[in-house]
């Protein structure tokens, strides 16, 4: 990753973190807790602000993390770590962002589905 990506990509997560601090948003905390919460409404087909294929992703940037095989392996003199902080960086900054946006979903009520009627 050159120095404008990765300058671009800090500069992103450092906005979605300040946006954590308005006093009118959800905070990290409740945002860390919700991203259960929105994995399983998005499964449930309840939440449609993130689709299948985000969820996806986010899914295979867990299992790079995890993975014993990688693009850079960590045997070159750290190196290879480099890749592995750029994908936890994404995907915290993602999961920071589209639970916050999960949360004000949740703030703004969930649509009351009743039995007989149909669902959006």
């Amino acid at each position: 990753m050159d120095g404008k990506r990765r300058a671009a990509a800090a500069g992103q997560a450092w906005q979605i973190y300040s946006e954590t601090l308005d006093p009118q948003a959800p905070g990290l905390w409740e945002r860390t807790r919700a991203v259960p919460r929105m994995i399983k409404a998005v499964l449930r087909g309840d939440y449609k602000g993130m689709s299948y294929g985000t969820l996806g992703l986010l899914a295979l940037g867990v299992v790079y993390i995890l993975s014993p095989i990688d693009a850079i392996p960590e045997i070159l003199l750290g190196i290879g770590l480099i890749d592995d902080a750029g994908v936890a960086l994404w995907l915290a900054a993602s999961l920071v962002k589209a639970a916050g946006d999960y949360v004000a979903w949740e703030r703004g009520g969930r649509p009351r589905v009743v039995v007989g009627e149909p669902v959006d």
